[in-house]
């Protein structure tokens, strides 16, 4: 039985920063945050009138909807200054449960261009972050950086997750660079390609796309078993 869910979000007008006043003990579950087996869910919680005061995503017990443990790598402000996301409303954060509830994906906005995925297993009452590799890693055998140059202007990342089973999934990974480099479309080879528009300045939009099935393994890590170019519609508006 493949079980299918996706989490992506569309970049093109960036859309404003989500922020919500969260009652004391209001937990918000974000979407499509319920577990199948109805006894977990993912919820959001802040304080402050735009939700950015100590601000966490939490996995929660249902039906009680008690707190179990704040989810890792996911502390942050309304304003993306002190952590990694942007948005304080739950509105803002997508999941993905396997189908046995037993792991769950987490995407949300780094910055207004920006998505980022999370996967986590649930282990007892916490949510452990599991690592692996990005698709543009496996690709190009190096991560981007902010002291990265070679790109000039990293426009977009965009995520989408499919679970096919309890123990992998497949992850497709998009990004966007604008660039004077007339070679990079070429050195990530069938992974990318030149967009047809242009800056005025002589810039190159250049569109990265991979697909890839990747299994969990012991250690809260997964692995990529097989990788390919993946689609590049998510750039037609671009």
């Amino acid at each position: 039985m493949i079980v299918a869910a996706s989490l992506a979000l569309v970049l093109g007008p960036a859309r404003a920063t989500s922020t919500y006043q969260y009652g004391k003990d209001e937990y918000v579950i974000i979407s499509d945050g319920l577990a199948p087996s109805k006894k977990l869910s993912i919820a959001a919680h802040g304080g402050g009138e735009d939700g950015g005061d100590h601000f966490h995503v939490w996995l929660m017990a249902e039906p009680a909807h008690k707190r179990l443990a704040v989810l890792e790598n996911m502390t942050c402000t309304a304003d993306g200054d002190s952590g990694p996301c942007l948005d304080s409303g739950a509105d803002a954060y997508n999941a993905v449960w396997s189908p046995d509830s037993r792991h769950v994906a987490v995407t949300f906005r780094t910055n207004r261009h920006m998505l980022q995925l999370n996967v986590y297993a649930i282990e007892g009452r916490r949510a452990v972050l599991i690592s692996g590799p990005s698709l543009f890693h496996e690709v190009a055998g190096r991560e981007i950086t902010g002291e990265d140059h070679d790109f000039d202007d990293y426009r977009m990342r965009i995520f989408q997750l499919t679970w096919r089973g309890p123990n992998r999934f497949v992850i497709a990974e998009r990004r966007l660079f604008q660039t004077r480099d007339a070679a990079l479309a070429g050195r990530l080879g069938g992974y990318s390609k030149e967009l047809k528009v242009r800056t005025g300045d002589g810039q190159r939009l250049v569109g990265f796309s991979a697909e890839a099935e990747c299994a969990l393994l012991p250690g809260s890590r997964y692995k990529v078993i097989d990788l390919k170019p993946g689609k590049f519609d998510a750039f037609e508006d671009q």
